[in-house]
C-alpha cells in the first residue's frame, strides 16, 4: 500500500468510538486498483490462480450476473486480493481504531453491485440495514471491525454505504438482514425495536478510500443507479482477544478451526493459519 504508516490521529479515534465508523484519506493509488478490479475479474471468470475456491455458498462464477456478487473469502483464491485482506496498514489503521495491540484477520468479502448501463433491473439491488456481529455470534464480545475498501468512487447513485451514526453503542438489534429489500420497514422495526431514531448517514468513497466500521454499527447501502458496478473488497478483523463463544449455528471460522483439530472450549482464542496478524506486522 502507497502508505506507510496508520493515518489516525487521536480525533479520529474519538471519532470512530463515539460514531461508530471512520473513513480513511486515499490510501490506494490507481495502479493497485486497476490490479485488484483485474483479479477481481479473474476471481469472477473461475480463474483461482491458488487453486482454491472461494467459501461455497454465496456467488460464484457462473452465477447471475446481474445479481448482486457477494463471494466470500475470494482471498483464497488470489495472491493480489490476499495482499490487500492481510495489509498490514488497514490493520495498524484497525489497530489505532479498535485501540488493540493485535488485528488478526477474520475473514473477506468481494464485493459486486452491477449498474443500470445494461438497462436491465438489478436483482436484490439494496444491502439490507445490518449489524456484522449479528452474524457473527460465535465471538464471545464484539471485538471486530470491517475496512471497506473502494475500487472505485461510490456516492449516493451508486449505492454507496449508509451507517448510523452511534448505533455501535445500541447494542445487538435483533432485526438483521443482508438481503431485505425493504428499508425502510426495517428502518421503521429497528427504531421500534431499540426505542431510537435512526438516521442514516452516506458514507461517499474515492477510489482507494476505506471506510472503517464496528461491528455494532448498523450499515446497509440502496441501489446502483450509476452504468458503472460498485466494486469493493470488504475485510472482516478482529482484535487479538476476539474468543470463541457457542452459539445455536456454527460460523465458518468455527468449522475451519475444526478443521484443522481445534477442540473449541468457550473462551479459546480464535487464532492460527486462518487468521493471519496484519498488525503488529512481524518483520
Amino acid at each position: 500500500m502507497e502508505q506507510q504508516k496508520p493515518l489516525v490521529s487521536a480525533q479520529d479515534v474519538a471519532f470512530f468510538q463515539e460514531m461508530g465508523y471512520w473513513v480513511s484519506p486515499v490510501v490506494l493509488g490507481p495502479e493497485r486498483l486497476a490490479q485488484l478490479i483485474a483479479h477481481m475479474e479473474q476471481v469472477y471468470e473461475g480463474q483461482f490462480e491458488t487453486g482454491r475456491s472461494p467459501w461455497p455458498g454465496y456467488w460464484q462464477p457462473g452465477g447471475n450476473p446481474q445479481a448482486l456478487r457477494r463471494t466470500v473469502n475470494a482471498s483464497w483464491s488470489d495472491h493480489t486480493l490476499y495482499a490487500l485482506a492481510t495489509d498490514p496498514v488497514i490493520g495498524a489503521m484497525a489497530g489505532a481504531l479498535m485501540q488493540a495491540d493485535c488485528i488478526r484477520f477474520w475473514h473477506d468479502q468481494l464485493l459486486y453491485k452491477p449498474g443500470r448501463g445494461t438497462g436491465r433491473e438489478t436483482e436484490k439491488a439494496n444491502v439490507g440495514w445490518h449489524q456484522d456481529w449479528s452474524y457473527w455470534q460465535n465471538c464471545l464480545e464484539p471485538s471486530l471491525v470491517t475496512a471497506w475498501v473502494a475500487f472505485a468512487d461510490t456516492d449516493e447513485n451508486s449505492g454507496c454505504m449508509q451507517v448510523v451514526p452511534g448505533s455501535n453503542r445500541w447494542g445487538l438489534v435483533k432485526i438483521n438482514d443482508f438481503f431485505d429489500q425493504d428499508l425502510q420497514r426495517q428502518q421503521r422495526d429497528i427504531e421500534r425495536a431499540a426505542g431510537r431514531t435512526f438516521r442514516p448517514q452516506p458514507v461517499p468513497l474515492k477510489a482507494g478510500q476505506i471506510s472503517f466500521h464496528h461491528a455494532l454499527t448498523i450499515h446497509g447501502s440502496g441501489p446502483n443507479r450509476s452504468d458503472a458496478p460498485r466494486r469493493s473488497l470488504a475485510v472482516h478483523l478482529m482484535t487479538g482477544n476476539t474468543r470463541y463463544k457457542k452459539f445455536v449455528k456454527d460460523h465458518m471460522n468455527v468449522l475451519l478451526m475444526r478443521e484443522d483439530g481445534a477442540q473449541l472450549n468457550e473462551g479459546d482464542l480464535f487464532a492460527g493459519r486462518h487468521f493471519p496478524v496484519l498488525y503488529p506486522k512481524a518483520d
